[in-house]
Parts: C-alpha cells; structure tokens; sequence
C-alpha cells in the first residue's frame, strides 16, 4: 500500500476535512493500491493541509457512479459531468479518517518542486 500527494481545489479540500465529500473523484487511479492520500491545496494556498485514509476505489460507469457517491460527493452534479465528459468510466478514492496539521506544509517538505497535475507517490 502507498501513500499519494493529489493536488486538490482548495474548496474540495474544505469539504473533505469537514467530512461532507467522501469520495475523491478522479479520470486515472494510481496503478499501485493507495492507503493514504496527502492533501496539497492548490492555489491561492498552495500548502500541504493533511492527510485522509483511503478505504477503496470504486470503478463505473459515470452515472451509476454519480447514483452511488452523489450524498457525500462534494461536488455538484454538473462539475462532475464536466470533470468526467470525455471518460467512458469514472473513478474515486473512498475517503475514511481526516487528519488537519497543525501547520500547513509546502512542497519542498515532502522534496517536490512542482505541484503534481494528477499524483506523485511519496514513500
């Protein structure tokens, strides 16, 4: 099991520590299995905020998937058939426990130099 960095909305951010989006939506899963995801806030932040457990992934259809995930997904309905219109299939980390630092980090923390368009593994 490894750990990602995603680069994340600062809005999706807000709601995933507030614990009303548990899913996090994506085009690509990792290829490796995930079990935890470090949280970087992109602008106008720009800081590692924390970290939050993955329980799993779903894979289907966008709308099925849409069905399944829409209670906690933290996104509206029309953002996520814009995010995910030219995809066959959609993805998302099942999000479980939160953890907020108490001092947000920067990149340089974890030796990147560049924010990451999709993921970078960390260990």
């Amino acid at each position: 099991m490894r750990t990602i960095l995603l680069s994340i909305k600062p809005e999706y951010c807000d709601r995933i520590f507030a614990g009303t989006k548990k899913f996090e939506f994506r085009k690509h899963l990792a290829q490796d299995d995930v079990c935890k995801i470090v949280i970087y806030s992109t602008a106008p932040e720009k800081k590692v905020l924390g970290e939050v457990e993955v329980k799993g992934t779903i894979t289907m259809k966008k709308t099925p998937l849409w069905e399944h995930t829409k209670g906690f997904a933290g996104i509206s309905r029309e953002k996520y058939r814009q995010y995910f219109e030219k995809c066959a299939e959609a993805h998302a980390y099942v999000l479980g426990e939160t953890k907020l630092y108490d001092t947000p980090l920067t990149l340089d923390a974890y030796g990147i130099t560049q924010a990451p368009q999709s993921f970078v593994y960390l260990d």
